[in-house]
């Protein structure tokens, strides 16, 4: 059976609401997850759209919807001062410690962002994240600074746009795409059922 594939970008605070219980999901479904952070900027070149944390009104809903979410949800969750941080940084990490390390790596990027503000578009502060797996910060650092990596990057980005991904988080299961944190439940009920 083919993987849940979860698509986010790492300054989405509704991605992090998925993250939470993307892996539990999936396993209840018999599948596993496939971790893939991108660049939203890449989808919206395409959309012409911007992020909710630039859009008035939006932003502003979507502040305190975050804070409901983890009320209910019983999560710390706290914004950065300067956010949204275009996660570039973070989202080269990843693809450089990945396959093994990658849900872990993403969870911990994600809790130090939406509680410790860790800069994600900083180099040199996601390579302090590499201790915690067992690697080195100076080869974490080489790493995100590859140009093979980020041709790699952007190429998944890309590629995950001309599929039809647009949104953060955005899932696709068995080829068919659901967008946004509220589509989870309808996700697992389409793989239980088959579809409709």
């Amino acid at each position: 059976m083919s993987p849940v594939e979860f698509w986010f970008d790492f300054s989405s605070g509704y991605a992090f609401f998925a993250a939470q219980r993307i892996d539990a999901i999936a396993a209840d479904l018999g599948r596993t997850v496939l971790w893939r952070p991108y660049m939203l900027g890449t989808a919206y070149k395409v959309t012409g759209a911007r992020g909710l944390s630039s859009t008035p009104l939006k932003r502003d809903y979507a502040r305190r919807d975050w804070a409901r979410i983890a009320r209910h949800q019983g999560l710390t969750f706290q914004l950065p001062a300067d956010h949204p941080h275009v996660a570039l940084a973070a989202t080269r990490a990843f693809y450089w410690v990945e396959p093994e390390l990658a849900a872990a790596f993403a969870m911990r990027v994600f809790t130090l962002y939406f509680n410790d503000s860790l800069d994600t578009a900083s180099p040199e502060a996601v390579s302090r994240l590499a201790p915690d797996f067992g690697l080195k910060p100076g080869a974490l650092l080489a790493g995100i600074a590859d140009p093979a990596l980020k041709e790699k990057v952007r190429r998944i980005g890309e590629d995950a746009v001309a599929r039809g991904v647009f949104g953060s988080p955005f899932f696709i299961v068995d080829e068919e795409p659901f967008w946004g944190w509220d589509r989870v439940e309808m996700m697992a009920e389409w793989v239980r059922t088959g579809g409709w």
